[in-house]
């Protein structure tokens, strides 16, 4: 866990949670129960809704209702600038002030947490908790959800092409916490796709489920400080920005492992040969509808030194190059690349070409594992194309150029 030291503002007496999530209603929940459960607490919210107009609308609340309420301009048309630009300055006013023990940072919908985690880090306050807050029922529609941001008015700016999908898979996976409201429509696929799509989040209740249902902290009954509940106790446990990130990063990701359950399954693929770029591309459709969740990196043949990172959710697939493989930096480099990363790489590491390979796991209820292994498999060299060599390699069809933007 990472330790602050702060100067003489009092920044140091104020734990701040962000609390985040495209299901409205089961974040609106979680922040109600926190302000509940947690006494000298408050919500800081940012609606990013009225950014057409050109402004950001804030306001802080506690159990009472608004205490104040402001807005931020617009930042380079950018409403999520704003909130970057003015959440600090109004933490830093909430820790000086001295009156608060805990900022409840409720994002916006569409507003990703791991920004907003390393904006207020680096603006000197201590992030001790990042919950995401799910109503399984709405797991696999969200996670199936290939509409644009912009289409269903939740874009952060005119420039947003993320969607529904994509958007709501990296505030489940970031976060440490899910906090899972009651749902009379949510069965045991809905809650075993949680687990498996994130089977290291800490899993807490939330009592109700409703933004409505507060009964207030529980009582302590001999007259003492009431304990702490579930959901208060996670968002005060403490956060690690820097490990959060690693975790997120294509290079060193915490990949979910094998399982089956429930109607659910996760495939990890794992094979140290490239990719022939033609044969994967003309596969990629049937690759990407091929589960509800896919991600990991990729090691494509006529861009041998290349790490790629595949991320597809929603019927979308995002394939992006984070820079080269361990294997192909001179010894010099190695110096200057982090210990987590070398860590990661020497898990796959190969005598033959290093830490260069295949590492893709699909996640999905109703996944057809032995046709997708199959069609996996196709796409990969033959043995007479690997014999070739790398300088053979390079000259195979560039497939992927223009999704690379080579």
């Amino acid at each position: 866990m990472q330790v602050h030291e702060h100067g003489p503002s009092g920044a140091h007496e104020l734990s701040v949670v962000i609390v985040g999530g495209l299901h409205a209603d089961a974040r609106k929940a979680t922040v109600a129960r926190l302000l509940a459960d947690v006494p000298g607490s408050v919500v800081l919210h940012h609606d990013l809704a009225t950014a057409v107009a050109g402004t950001v609308v804030r306001t802080v609340s506690d159990t009472t209702g608004i205490l104040s309420a402001g807005e931020a301009p617009l930042v380079n048309d950018c409403a999520c600038c704003a909130l970057r630009d003015d959440l600090v300055p109004e933490l830093r006013r909430l820790a000086d002030a001295g009156r608060t023990r805990l900022a409840i940072v409720e994002l916006w919908d569409s507003v990703e947490p791991k920004a907003m985690a390393e904006v207020v880090t680096a603006g000197g306050l201590t992030v001790t908790g990042v919950i995401t807050a799910v109503d399984p029922a709405l797991l696999l529609p969200y996670l199936g959800n290939g509409d644009d941001l912009a289409e269903r008015g939740l874009a952060a700016a005119a420039t947003d092409q993320r969607t529904v999908a994509d958007t709501f898979a990296r505030q489940l996976e970031y976060a440490t916490v899910l906090a899972l409201v009651d749902s009379p429509d949510a069965d045991d696929e809905d809650r075993e796709l949680l687990a498996q799509l994130h089977p290291t989040a800490r899993q807490v209740p939330v009592p109700g489920g409703h933004p409505g249902d507060l009964t207030g902290p529980p009582d302590a009954g001999g007259g003492g400080p009431a304990p702490l509940s579930a959901l208060a106790s996670a968002a005060l446990a403490g956060f690690d920005v820097e490990a959060a990130a690693y975790a997120q990063h294509p290079a060193c990701a915490l990949l979910p492992a094998e399982a089956d359950a429930h109607g659910v399954s996760t495939l990890v693929w794992h094979r140290d040969r490239p990719f022939h770029p033609e044969r994967l591309y003309e596969a990629l459709e049937d690759l990407t509808c091929a589960a509800a969740r896919s991600r990991g990196r990729f090691w494509l043949a006529d861009h041998p030194d290349t790490l790629l990172h595949w991320d597809a959710a929603g019927g979308a697939l995002c394939v992006e190059s984070v820079g080269p493989w361990l294997a192909s930096l001179p010894d010099a480099a190695w110096d200057m690349v982090e210990p987590v990363r070398r860590a990661a790489a020497a898990l796959d590491w190969h005598p033959e070409h290093g830490d260069c390979c295949q590492h893709l796991v699909f996640t999905s209820p109703g996944l057809d594992r032995d046709g997708l292994e199959q069609l996996l498999e196709s796409c990969l060299l033959t043995d007479a194309e690997y014999a070739g060599g790398r300088t053979a390699w390079k000259r195979l069809p560039p497939a992927f150029d223009t999704l690379l933007e080579v």
